[in-house]
This record gives C-alpha cells, sequence and structure tokens, in this order.
C-alpha cells in the first residue's frame, strides 16, 4: 500500500507524514463516532450492525480506491491533487486496511448476535476466500513502513502489493457486481467505479511503457 521501498521521497504537496497520520486517524475517528451512533440510535442492536457493516464496506471501497488509482491517476493527469494522492497512497492505504478491519468486527459481532441471519448473509467458501484477502491486506498494511519494506526486499514487497491490490479488487467487484442481479442495480455504481480504475491502471502502465 505503500511506494516502493526504493522509490525517492516525494516533494509532492501534503506528502505524508503529519497529513497523512491525520488522514488515518480522522478516518478512525469517523468511522468509530458513525458506527457507535449507527448501533446506538437503531431499534435493534441486529440492524445497527448492519448499517455498520454495510457503511464500512462503502467507506472500504472508496478508500481503496483512491489507493488504487493514486499512481495511475498522478501518471496520467500530473497536478497538485494528483500529486497529493499518491503521496499520501501510503496512509490511504491504511486508512482502507482500518476500515475493512472495522467491517470484520462488525461482522464478528453480527454471527454472534444473530447466527442464523449471518449465514444467510454468507457462506464458508466465501468466508475462507475472505479471510485470505484479510490476511493480504495484514501483510500489505505492515510492510507499509520503510523498516518493514526494507526487511522484505524489492522485489518481495512488490510482489505481495501486487497480488494483494489485485486480490482485493477481485474481491471488490464479485461481493458488488452479485449484488446488481441479486439486490439492486443501484450495485452497478461501484461494480463501474471498480472496473474504471482498472482501466486506468492499464493506461497508466502504457503510459509509463512508453516514456
Amino acid at each position: 500500500m505503500n511506494a516502493s521501498p526504493n522509490a525517492r521521497a516525494s516533494s509532492a504537496p501534503l506528502a505524508g507524514g503529519r497529513a497523512g497520520w491525520c488522514l488515518v486517524g480522522g478516518t478512525a475517528a469517523l468511522l468509530v463516532v458513525a458506527i457507535a451512533a449507527l448501533v446506538g440510535t437503531a431499534a435493534e442492536t441486529t440492524d445497527g450492525l448492519r448499517a455498520g457493516v454495510r457503511l464500512t464496506a462503502r467507506s472500504s471501497l472508496l478508500l481503496f480506491l483512491l489507493a488504487y488509482c493514486a499512481g495511475p491517476l498522478a501518471t496520467l493527469w500530473s497536478n497538485r491533487i494528483t500529486s497529493g494522492l499518491r503521496a499520501n497512497r501510503r496512509f490511504l492505504g491504511l486508512s482502507f486496511a482500518l476500515s475493512h478491519g472495522l467491517h470484520a468486527a462488525l461482522l464478528l459481532a453480527l454471527a454472534q448476535r444473530d447466527p442464523a441471519l449471518f449465514w444467510t448473509l454468507t457462506n464458508v467458501g466465501t468466508l475462507l476466500s475472505g479471510g485470505v484477502v484479510y490476511a493480504l491486506i495484514l501483510l500489505m498494511a505492515a510492510t507499509s513502513f520503510p523498516a518493514t519494506a526494507a526487511a522484505l526486499g524489492g522485489r518481495g514487497w512488490g510482489w505481495l502489493h501486487r497480488v494483494g491490490l489485485h486480490a482485493v479488487w477481485i474481491t471488490f467487484l464479485v461481493a458488488f457486481g452479485k449484488r446488481v442481479v441479486l439486490v439492486d442495480v443501484a450495485y452497478a455504481l461501484p461494480t463501474a467505479l471498480l472496473l474504471l480504475a482498472l482501466v486506468l491502471r492499464v493506461a497508466a502502465a502504457r503510459r509509463r511503457g512508453r516514456g
């Protein structure tokens, strides 16, 4: 989720540091307050937990898309905003990991609160594949710091983050894509955004290849 361990430090505006950690802290505070409000004001705790699950699914998608597209956007349209996004890619990735960690915690709470409902929403196969993706997210978050990235090495770091990012992308695409047919056509919007994000990455890779 971080820039490559061999990459030079960016001179772009908002290049990480205090601003980046404020992003992570602000994300955590906003989500915790929002989840507490949803659970606290719901008529039933189960309803509040389900609302929190939906909220964190959406916040995770947004943060993931920003991290996933930060580099490609800066490559295709270099300006102050896209340079700032790329400079803070690590913190966007960490914010995504935090949001998705809260998503997992809410799912676990829902499983304990109403096991029957929980198993109507998921299955063993989804849990196993989701567990693999969560392990990749944890590994990417853990290696988003200079010391751990250097310990892993440039090649290992690159492999982990490429595989991890695209595993998360596939997971989101499947999760939202199937809901277009099964739940609500409104899920076509996040599905389209995920496909657009992949197009941007391919276009940026081709631009770099010609450079």
